[in-house]
């Protein structure tokens, strides 16, 4: 598929789920199609990064469901940060180890699971929808009820995939692309490069292969997908294209798209 045939499946008021961690491996070929769309009134669930902040940019974002939304080397995402402190998009926090219990939750299609994660802490405050269930067992314990995050449409970056949507990550971490995956109604997996089956294992081991074709609705060969995030070992992240982005004012970048 072409990125922009994936964005125009996209429809408003769906729920997104944007693979990567931060500015790290974030889909951002497909992100870029998908603000040249109409489609608006969008949920967005991420380890957010510039995924999140363009979108907000443009005003496409209704609710943002995450841990954070950074730039790694630069700590708060301007974008996202005004939009927020404007009040322009609703905000649902999780730290990062809830986050990731809802994702699997939403993988393996149960309502929600038990986690120690977020008790004794400001989470349960400022996100009063959470609830907390005890233990069905003899110790009875109290433990915090993370709820499924579940997405129509779920898009993750990948160094390699055959054409069928097998998907391979060739850097340090997974960053949980493959929980997106399942937890989506459908799921795009952009990638570097597309490649033969056979050749997947030429590129790296058989734990490399963290996406299966059943869980895929379309691929996308696009090189250099995910600047300016890294994409480990193919690049490392454009420091001098984030701060660009980073200082970039939010009306010229909502006027540009």
């Amino acid at each position: 598929m072409s990125a922009e045939e994936v964005a125009a499946s996209v429809e408003s008021g769906m729920t997104i789920g944007i693979g990567g961690w931060g500015s790290r491996r974030k889909p951002m070929a497909l992100v870029h199609a998908l603000l040249r769309t109409p489609a608006d009134d969008l949920t967005i669930i991420s380890y957010g990064g510039p995924d999140v902040g363009m979108l907000c940019a443009a005003r496409k974002v209704r609710r943002v469901v995450a841990p954070f939304v950074t730039l790694d080397s630069i700590p708060l995402e301007p974008h996202f940060r005004r939009a927020r402190q404007a009040g322009e998009v609703e905000f649902v926090e999780y730290d990062e180890g809830m986050f990731m219990f809802g994702l699997l939750a939403g993988a393996h299609r149960l309502p929600f699971l038990p986690t120690r994660a977020g008790l004794g802490s400001d989470v349960l405050r400022v996100n009063p929808g959470l609830r907390t269930v005890r233990s069905p067992y003899e110790d009875g314990e109290e433990l915090v009820a993370v709820p499924a995050l579940t997405m129509d449409v779920a898009l993750v970056h990948l160094n390699r995939a055959d054409s069928r949507g097998n998907a391979q990550y060739l850097g340090p971490d997974p960053y949980f692309d493959d929980l997106y995956a399942k937890a989506a109604g459908r799921c795009y997996v952009s990638c570097e490069r597309v490649v033969d089956t056979a050749d997947l294992l030429k590129e790296g081991p058989v734990q490399s292969l963290l996406i299966s074709r059943s869980m895929v609705a379309g691929v996308v060969e696009a090189p250099g997908g995910a600047g300016f995030t890294s994409c480990e070992p193919d690049y490392g992240r454009d420091e001098a294209r984030q701060r660009r982005y980073a200082e970039t004012p939010w009306e010229e970048f909502h006027e540009q798209g």
